[in-house]
């Protein structure tokens, strides 16, 4: 019987299959992070226990003690001493997380992740201009006015940045480009929150917010494209100033 018998563990531990022997604690973190970033795991799903996970997999349970430890260090999983390990969020989430422990980016990678981003927030907009909802709508504009509310507030500003790239990349109901995006975003954070210094680049960036909110709100794919892409040329300079020494 399983030690408990309510929840997913059974069902989790038997999707994961075994390993060969010897094998070592960095393949053990590997095949548990494959099976918990399935989206098949919803946030906050109680894990089976080390001896289960070990059984299965075929390794020893300091394998998979050290295995858990490192996941928890990535944000992964959450161990509670006497409760169990449990899924600490959802695949959109951890993504980003384990992708910017992994990755550990250098100056080159940095600035090709800032094209990358360019081209797909204009993608974005572009699909964006036809698919968004009056009441998506409605909000992208709040956050146009939040960013000029706070052009004195450099780290609400950011914030209220975020906020209208992310909720324009949900508006155009694609999880792919969603999630791409924010894992994106959230590996050029620490850019991000360096690029915006001084209150005349907060105003320009109000303005180039406004003009692809203009655009999207005439529902015209082109002109969102192309105020997006005006945007983003500004935007990755920016960032890129803030990358390179």
């Amino acid at each position: 019987m399983p030690a408990y018998p309510n929840d997913a563990s059974s069902g989790i531990a038997a999707s994961i299959g075994s390993l060969a022997e010897g094998t070592p604690v960095s393949a053990v973190a590997k095949r548990l992070l494959e099976i918990f970033t399935t989206g098949s795991i919803e946030a906050g799903t109680r894990l089976p226990p080390e001896r289960q996970l070990a059984s299965t997999l075929g390794v020893g349970r300091s394998a998979v003690r050290e295995a858990l430890a490192a996941l928890e260090i990535l944000g992964v999983v959450d161990v509670r001493p006497g409760s169990g390990t449990y899924l600490r969020g959802a695949t959109s989430e951890l993504l980003p997380q384990t992708l910017s422990w992994g990755l550990m980016l250098g100056e080159p990678r940095t600035l090709e992740l800032i094209e990358v981003r360019g081209a797909l927030e204009i993608y974005a907009a572009r699909l964006a201009a036809s698919r968004i909802t009056d009441d998506a709508l409605e909000r992208l504009g709040a956050h146009v006015e939040d960013m000029r509310a706070n052009a004195g507030n450099l780290a609400a500003f950011v914030e209220a940045d975020l906020r209208f790239h992310s909720e324009l990349a949900r508006s155009i109901n694609n999880t792919v480009l969603l999630d791409l995006l924010q894992s994106i975003r959230s590996l050029l954070r620490v850019w991000v929150d360096r690029a915006v210094q001084q209150p005349e680049e907060a105003a320009a960036a109000i303005e180039e917010h406004a003009a692809v909110y203009a655009a999207i709100a005439t529902r015209d794919p082109d002109a969102a494209a192309s105020a997006m892409a005006v945007h983003m040329n500004t935007a990755g300079a920016r960032l890129s100033r803030s990358v390179t020494p």
